[in-house]
């Protein structure tokens, strides 16, 4: 998994602001289909949830919301972001908060970071221990080996805040993940320009795996095509 310090939490917030990535309707898309499958559906666990971009819209679509993640910095930004929502960190594989919710999400392809079969089912027999009986459990998956593209750049330049940020990443396959290699690049009028990598290492999963461990964690899944980033969702729902 991939610790983002506060200075580079800041700088992945802007670009994905700068590149227009659309949070508030893909909360609203994931609303949808928690409430399809559990109509009453009133609290709401995001796991992994970083900086809250997210996050901040499901607490306008629920009564109660709380999040989950591992970096303390990410947190931090998170917790400026919705002061007064219950932030913990820790780590999917095994974290327990004492009590369950109606629905637990998982997005941004976070769930990949687990290393192996194993540490999926870990992850999301954690989530169906914290969602109610009848309740929607919903990951955004990385790419299936099949649709992965390996050798893929990507490149992005923007402005945001008086800010000027780059971002390019180039992604290779070895074995059954994928490496992706990302390099930022910051500059504003005050300070010098500021260079960051990051290397993101994500288990290329089939849908079977993923649905395998669905099965073992006690959940009935879906998958759906499309998704808020291309690659699909998966909805499960907790037996009753």
């Amino acid at each position: 998994m991939v610790l983002y310090d506060s200075e580079l939490a800041d700088v992945y917030d802007a670009i994905y602001k700068g590149r227009g990535k659309d949070y508030e309707a893909e909360a609203s898309e994931v609303r949808s289909l928690i409430l399809k499958r559990h109509p009453g559906a009133r609290s709401l666990l995001d796991v992994a949830c970083g900086t809250g971009s997210h996050l901040r819209f499901f607490a306008g679509d629920f009564d109660h919301v709380e999040g989950l993640e591992l970096s303390a910095d990410m947190l931090k930004v998170a917790g400026e972001r919705m002061p007064g929502v219950p932030l913990h960190q820790g780590d999917m594989r095994d974290f327990e908060l004492g009590r369950t919710f109606d629905a637990v999400t998982c997005m941004f392809s976070s769930i990949a970071y687990m290393s192996s079969d194993e540490e999926l089912r870990s992850a999301l027999t954690r989530m169906a221990a914290h969602v109610v009986p009848g309740g929607v459990v919903l990951i955004e998956p990385w790419w299936f080996p099949e649709s992965f593209l390996p050798g893929y750049v990507a490149g992005d330049v923007v402005t945001v805040d008086g800010r000027t940020l780059a971002r390019v990443s180039r992604t290779v396959r070895k074995g059954d993940a994928s490496v992706m290699e990302v390099h930022y690049l910051a500059a504003d009028a005050g300070t010098a320009v500021r260079h960051f990598t990051v290397t993101h290492v994500n288990t290329l999963f089939t849908r079977e795996r993923y649905e395998a461990a669905f099965a073992a964690a006690g959940l009935r899944v879906d998958y759906i095509e499309g998704g808020p980033s291309g690659r699909g969702l998966f909805v499960a729902v907790r037996g009753e």
